[in-house]
């Protein structure tokens, strides 16, 4: 077992140094067609790297040549197998204006918008590449509407969308824990207004009307019953767009709070004008 173990050990290191050799020799010579064939064979086997190297040393050599455009579809793929998300974008969209009538123009416009979406970050950093990759999308859609990645570019969106409203709604979550009434409600009706078709809309309904109800509770007594009112109507707007909700029964606790908080208010009014 021992003596096959080391036999395995030297050949594999015999092929690396013999594919080492080779490489090197291939890179040094001027025989460009033989180094473009090691390219794609090394493209082939998946070993981007090197192949990106080669094709490197290439692109001035077959540039305005009838070769030239498959060795740059070749190119910009290697950037996006190897992760280089932003290079790879910037080859996606180099080779739409070099080769605007290629028939992977179509390809190529997807994979330039998907880079976007691949270089989006997680939900708590900025998401400007997520915006981004939405719009790019959006624009291959509307300029090949038939195009068998439509539904795809459709689900990129979507997602996009599902990232945004997460990052949208954290801020609306920290302004609440932090005590924030007044822009925790804003920031959650602003989400039910930018995600309207969203699953979790009569959750972020009810964050309103809690942030809403905690603005007035903390509020001079003075501002109270004004704000408190703004509770009751957010209910009403609750209970037309949501009647089925089972998030209801919170809903209405609320709007009997505020509606006894309002009474006790008018009745305190009531008091003091009889007293004066």
């Amino acid at each position: 077992m021992r003596k096959f173990l080391l036999y395995t050990t030297i050949l594999a290191l015999i092929v690396s140094t013999s594919c080492n050799t080779e490489l090197r020799r291939i890179e040094k010579s001027n025989n460009f067609e033989k180094k473009l064939a090691y390219a794609d064979k090394l493209f082939q086997k998946k070993k981007y790297n090197t192949a990106q190297t080669l094709y490197q040393d290439l692109l001035t050599v077959y540039k305005g040549t009838e070769k030239f455009e498959a060795l740059y579809y070749n190119y910009a793929y290697c950037s996006y197998y190897v992760k280089d998300y932003v290079q790879a974008a910037f080859h996606f969209k180099n080779y739409l204006d070099v080769f605007p009538n290629s028939p992977r123009a179509v390809e190529i416009d997807y994979m330039q918008a998907y880079c976007y979406y691949k270089q989006s970050p997680k939900v708590s950093l900025d998401q400007t590449n997520t915006m981004k990759a939405m719009a790019q999308m959006q624009t291959f859609i509307n300029n090949y509407p038939t195009a068998d990645k439509v539904a795809e570019a459709n689900l990129v969106i979507e997602l996009c969308r599902r990232k945004l409203e997460k990052k949208e709604y954290s801020a609306a979550e920290l302004y609440y824990n932090l005590g924030f009434y007044k822009a925790a409600g804003i920031a959650f009706k602003n989400l039910m207004r930018n995600y309207p078709d969203s699953d979790k809309s009569d959750g972020y309904k009810i964050m309103a009307i809690r942030a809403y109800f905690n603005y007035a509770k903390n509020s001079i007594e003075e501002k109270q019953k004004e704000r408190y009112e703004t509770v009751v109507s957010e209910y009403m707007d609750f209970a037309d767009h949501y009647p089925n909700s089972k998030l209801k029964p919170e809903a209405e606790k609320f709007y009997t709070l505020a509606q006894n908080n309002i009474k006790s208010l008018e009745n305190e009014q009531n008091k003091e004008k009889s007293n004066q």
